[in-house]
């Protein structure tokens, strides 16, 4: 009996679940995605997600907005970032980051090159001021990226360059995304002017070449931004695998960013020393 009153809830809750999607699509043109193959996620677990959904849409709908500092009932006891000798500064910032937690708001920080007391700085002096969304939802967290209010343009053109595009190219997977780049005019070694799927092309009839590759060191030298212009530079250490013989090639690599109008770095300029592509 107990087996078929489990069977029966779990059943209703797939049931209240295609509901609730409708509900979503209908409401608020949220998109489903449909598969043939069995759904891995518990009925209970999508039943909590969609709720969740239909709450945060719920809230966003009646347009309330809250100061940080309010949300957080307005705390007097966090010192000026000023007042805090540097020996103290770790364990105030631990302090304020579990109090913002308390109330459901986090600050979460991409480069490594910020330090506590301006991540303390940033809260007391421009986040409580910061008008939020009011939406509260048990469970929920409200998410403030600090590199979204002061990006990091050094540290994240070196990442996107050696993560999504020069480690791109040295796998032997086929490259079939290419983000941070321009959408036409892009250069690739002697190759000028290519579009994405033109790019995308030329790098996959290289790695076709080889039954391997294998990256076995990629170092950043230098990042240099000038103005709207951002040069990367490197050296690497890979592996071309034949069936008779691996060939090593050692050298140095170039990107380059260009600043586009909406305030976004797109590569447009790949150079790899001693690949022919």
């Amino acid at each position: 009996m107990e087996h078929s009153k489990d069977i029966n809830e779990e059943e209703n809750l797939k049931n209240e679940n295609e509901f609730l999607k409708m509900k979503l699509m209908l409401e608020h043109g949220a998109e489903f995605e449909t598969s043939q193959t069995k759904n891995d996620l518990p009925a209970g677990a999508e039943n909590d997600f969609l709720n969740y959904i239909m709450e945060w849409e719920k809230q966003a709908a009646e347009r309330k907005t809250i100061k940080v500092y309010d949300r957080i009932e307005r705390p007097r006891h966090f010192k000026l970032v000023n007042e805090i000798p540097d020996n103290e500064i770790d364990s105030a910032w631990d302090e304020l980051d579990n109090y913002l937690n308390k109330y459901n708001i986090n600050l979460a920080v991409c480069s490594p090159n910020i330090n506590n007391r301006e991540l303390y700085r940033f809260v007391t002096e421009e986040l409580f001021d910061y008008v939020m969304n009011d939406i509260f939802i048990p469970g929920g967290m409200t998410c403030f990226p600090y590199d979204e209010f002061y990006p990091d343009h050094i540290y994240d053109n070196s990442r996107y360059t050696t993560d999504d595009c020069i480690k791109q190219i040295f796998e032997k997977d086929p490259l079939t995304l290419l983000i941070w780049f321009q959408k036409d005019n892009i250069q690739l070694n002697n190759n000028f002017p290519l579009n994405e799927d033109e790019y995308k092309n030329i790098v996959n009839r290289f790695k076709s070449l080889y039954n391997d590759i294998q990256l076995n060191d990629l170092t950043r030298i230098d990042c240099i931004i000038d103005n709207t212009n951002c040069k990367v530079q490197g050296g690497f250490d890979v592996a071309l695998v034949l069936p008779s013989e691996e060939i090593k090639v050692k050298g140095s690599w170039l990107v380059e960013f260009n600043l586009d109008d909406y305030g976004y770095w797109e590569i447009y300029n790949v150079q790899i020393e001693g690949i022919n592509f």
